[in-house]
């Protein structure tokens, strides 16, 4: 026969021993072959579009909002904010527990109630300007929170003290700048009430920062090594 091929002594024609040679091949190609009823018509896809729409509107997240004008920053920059002091009423009880000198656990309770009354001034905020008092996830507070708790897990002794400021110290001066630029924006909008209120808070980070620094400087730095506790 023509263009038979012999396979164990039997022949074949040629598309037989192609699928007994390739029969993976031939699957395979089966398989991906598209068909009419496998392609989503016009109809099909004017259905998944509207069921991501509606999608979009139950989920807000879906959503990505574009800041425009200063007011969307300065809103914006509010809720990130109220997020972060808030977040820190959760982080600085765990700092006060694992310093090791009496003053620096002072130092960090007595901040907690400032940052409790802060969150207070940042509710006043939001009702002078009109919006509802809510926080927008901050990942820069996030990611020092983050390095604070590592440095309670690797660091012992003298070095957890003096770290412990550095960290605290960091916090304020992301605090400071967040704070800074806000009231100016406030001035800025006309936001009387909010400037006022915003330099108030600012004030009050700005003296944390000067009694860390003061702290760190006369006793955390200069301490002698003492012995480490064994951490629980």
């Amino acid at each position: 026969m023509a263009g038979a091929a012999s396979i164990a002594g039997i022949t074949v024609p040629p598309v037989a021993a192609q699928s007994m040679i390739h029969p993976a091949s031939n699957a395979r190609s089966s398989m991906n072959a598209p068909t009419a009823a496998a392609r989503p018509g016009r109809r099909e896809r004017a259905d998944a579009s509207a069921r991501f729409s509606a999608s979009r509107a139950w989920c807000p997240q879906l959503t990505r909002f574009t800041m425009k004008t200063l007011n969307d920053a300065f809103e914006h920059t509010l809720q990130d904010i109220y997020y972060a002091e808030n977040a820190l009423t959760k982080a600085l009880p765990k700092m006060a527990k694992a310093a090791g000198a009496a003053h620096l656990q002072e130092a960090l309770k007595t901040h907690l109630t400032e940052t409790k009354e802060q969150i207070k001034l940042l509710d006043r905020v939001f009702e002078a300007i009109g919006k509802k008092a809510e926080g927008e996830k901050c990942d820069a507070i996030e990611g020092l929170i983050k390095e604070t708790e590592s440095i309670i897990e690797e660091a012992e002794g003298a070095a957890l003290d003096a770290m412990l400021i550095g960290a605290a110290q960091a916090v304020e001066h992301y605090e400071i700048a967040r704070y800074g630029t806000l009231r100016e924006w406030a001035r800025q909008l006309g936001q009387d009430e909010a400037h006022d209120l915003l330099t108030q808070i600012l004030d009050q980070e700005k003296a944390t920062n000067a009694k860390l620094t003061a702290l760190a400087v006369g006793e955390v730095n200069a301490a002698k090594p003492r012995k480490a506790t064994a951490k629980a």
